[in-house]
């Protein structure tokens, strides 16, 4: 990715490259939240003979996540990440008394969703192979480019897989990698829909399709709905079999709903982020309901 200064002609801003790993491991920790959505618990994390470079849990889906920053090329994404998420299933308790310690909490196995543990490997740049190697459906395993440049911007980019409609599963030829496909699940958009009346499933895609229009937005399939994601979650949408249940990303009092279709939900509990709820069953409010999810997205790019 080039950065362009607009000035009477356009002047390139000259990329500045990390000398080193622990370059990138430090910014991303100390902006782990901002720039990812996680919070940290631990640097070097050691256990048994691996050294985990950042420790990480996921609020949202009560999962942990490895983070491993690479400044070379010569490694493989699919081996390593499984050789760390494995590393994790087996040391539950470690994982668990590392984030007790840490963060002086008192997690317990049972509040762990160990299903959405994954990995993420941070780097310059990936190969051609690499970005290859990770265009499955179902992979707990992610790759995000960061690039740094001459103005002191940083950019963080996650590299998406193109069009991927195979199973890792057709490729696991080892037992660590059977253990970690028995628990480990990651949940794409087809998951949520097989259950559902086929005009559920076309609601959702011209909801889907509509709010992609609206910015810079990405869908991240979750456990218990889908999320809608630009510098954080817009809105999320649970696909039930005769209905939409939406979620829109504000707390009470943010969002201005005249005709009142939302109800909050600030103080019951529920899936998605935000405090405001509503229950879709046709197409009749789409441009309305797209005006609350934009407010969302105006609001949250603060």
């Amino acid at each position: 990715m080039s950065l362009f200064k607009i000035s009477e002609k356009l002047e390139l801003i000259p990329e500045k490259p990390f000398k080193l790993e622990k370059e990138i491991q430090a910014l991303t920790e100390h902006n782990i939240h901002k720039i990812l959505g996680l919070t940290f618990v631990q640097t070097e994390f050691s256990i048994d003979k691996f050294r985990i470079d950042t420790l990480a849990f996921d609020k949202e889906s009560k999962s942990f996540v490895i983070i491993e920053y690479k400044k070379n090329k010569s490694f493989s994404v699919i081996d390593q990440g499984y050789a760390y998420l494995s590393l994790m299933l087996n040391n539950k308790a470690d994982f668990i008394l590392e984030f007790n310690e840490c963060l002086d909490k008192s997690l317990k196995k049972a509040d762990v969703d160990w299903s959405q543990s994954r990995v993420l490997f941070v780097s310059p740049q990936f190969t051609p192979y690499q970005r290859q190697a990770i265009n499955f459906r179902d992979l707990p395993i992610e790759l995000w480019e960061v690039k740094r440049f001459s103005n002191n911007i940083v950019s963080y980019q996650q590299v998406e897989t193109q069009g991927a409609k195979e199973s890792v599963k057709s490729i696991s030829n080892t037992s660590s990698d059977s253990e970690v496909l028995q628990e480990v699940k990651v949940y794409t958009e087809e998951d949520h829909l097989n259950k559902v009346e086929d005009g559920i499933s076309s609601l959702y895609t011209d909801f889907r399709d509509a709010i992609l229009n609206l910015g810079d937005i990405v869908v991240k399939p979750k456990k218990l709905y889908v999320a809608f994601i630009s510098n954080t979650n817009i809105v999320d949408i649970s696909i039930q079999r005769k209905k939409l249940k939406m979620w829109i990303n504000l707390r009470r009092g943010q969002l201005e709903d005249s005709k009142n279709l939302t109800r909050d939900v600030s103080k019951t509990g529920h899936w998605g982020n935000g405090d405001y709820e509503l229950i879709v069953n046709s197409d009749n409010d789409l441009e309305y309901i797209l005006s609350l999810v934009k407010q969302s997205l105006i609001y949250n790019a603060k």
